[in-house]
């Protein structure tokens, strides 16, 4: 056995372990935004659609953002990609700290987090993970990446809520954004780009404009961007709506951080879970089961009378599906099409997880302001989680058929 085989293996458990603090970084504090709703709405005066377009806009601008930023760090690395995310997210969360008006919450909360988080989220992190290990571990590795991300939910919850208590959310965002400038600085494991991936050699050479017709020209590529629309939508509602909805229904409010905590907590279990089930039985079928036990959850969960007791059991329920349409979803796209062009390609998939998540929070405002309730937004969710299980059923679990290059 050479030094070499003995180093090597180190280095990339080094580097997906520093991709996995940067994904729970990443995903923690815009998964806690909707603890900073009410305090920032009382002391304001702005009403919940103007939040709720905040947060629309920032899903917005993340599923934007993502392609780009994924072509960007398959081409010149990943390391250029997560540090100048990690700004423009400090910035965002800074100017939201100190928004004198509607449009400057719109700018820093929405436009600047969102460009931030899509700059240091999955779709960069999934694929700089994905470079790192061999394609029959991709799935699990995901299902790793996408846990360290539900991690920060769990982590991001109590410390978002302890800090607004004891410095307001004004100063709590702040401290938040000091902390994301730590990325740069575990990004370094990260630095190479698609071409130096020790599995580079194997991947099918193409263009750009090659990989995307070819992408848009797969059924199954389509239905799958179509259904992860729904994940989109019926998460980010969740995340930006629930505390305050928990405080509709005449719940105390720490049975919200009880709540988002317990997702937190039940998603990191069930993004692991998925990662090991995806790589053994079928991704597609997987994920239609997954969107029925959710639209399952949801119907139990507003037919029941509502208590501590519902919001618990409903949290851990809606955790163990959070993300685990991530890892399989993800692996479906490497699968399909290698890992080329696989910051792109499931950046693409994720701007239409991005556009749901944006009618999910706006909607969620907005019906609230119109109809003085969420539950016209809860039962069209319902109604999508059907949506998505039909539409992922047929999708096939191969390859796209690609001609063999001709020798001379």
């Amino acid at each position: 056995m050479t030094t070499e085989s003995l180093v090597r293996p180190k280095v990339p458990v080094i580097a997906i372990s520093c991709a996995c603090i940067i994904a729970l970084l990443a995903f923690g504090p815009r998964s806690a935004m909707g603890f900073f709703q009410l305090p920032i709405l009382q002391d304001t005066g702005w009403d919940r659609t103007t939040f709720g377009m905040a947060m629309a806009l920032q899903n917005l601008f993340w599923g934007m953002g993502q392609p780009l930023f994924g072509v960007i760090a398959d081409k010149f690395g990943a390391w250029r990609v997560l540090a100048t995310g990690a700004s423009l997210y400090a910035a965002g969360l800074v100017v939201m700290a100190i928004a004198p008006s509607p449009t400057w919450l719109h700018i820093g909360g929405g436009v600047l987090i969102g460009l931030g988080v899509a700059a240091c989220s999955f779709g960069v992190v999934l694929a700089s993970i994905a470079r790192l290990v061999s394609p029959e571990k991709r799935s699990f590795a995901f299902g790793l990446g996408t846990a360290a991300g539900s991690a920060g939910m769990f982590v991001f919850a109590p410390i978002s809520q302890g800090l607004i208590d004891t410095l307001g959310w004004s100063d709590s965002l702040v401290a938040i954004g000091a902390i994301m400038l730590i990325i740069p600085l575990l990004a370094i494991p990260l630095r190479g780009n698609s071409s130096t991936s020790k599995f580079a050699a194997v991947e099918f050479e193409q263009t750009v404009g090659a990989a995307l017709r070819e992408a848009f020209a797969s059924k199954g590529y389509l239905l799958l961007t179509s259904g992860f629309f729904v994940c989109g939508f019926q998460v980010a509602f969740i995340t930006a709506h629930f505390p305050a909805y928990i405080n509709d229904l005449g719940i105390a409010s720490r049975w919200a951080v009880v709540a988002i905590s317990l997702i937190g907590f039940f998603n990191i279990i069930g993004s692991l879970a998925s990662g090991i089930i995806g790589q053994h039985y079928s991704k597609p079928i997987f994920l239609s089961l997954i969107y029925i036990a959710r639209s399952i959850a949801f119907t139990v969960f507003l037919l029941m009378p509502a208590s501590p007791t519902t919001v618990v059991v409903f949290a851990v329920v809606i955790g163990l599906l959070w993300l685990s349409t991530v890892a399989p979803t993800n692996a479906l796209v490497a699968v399909m099409f290698g890992t080329r062009y696989l910051g792109m390609l499931g950046g693409i998939v994720f701007f239409s997880h991005q556009v749901g998540s944006f009618l999910g929070v706006w909607m969620g405002g907005f019906l609230y302001d119109a109809t003085g309730s969420y539950d016209v937004v809860w039962w069209l969710g319902v109604a999508l989680g059907i949506f998505a299980a039909i539409v992922h059923w047929p999708i096939r679990e191969e390859p796209v058929h690609r001609p063999i290059p001709q020798t001379t």
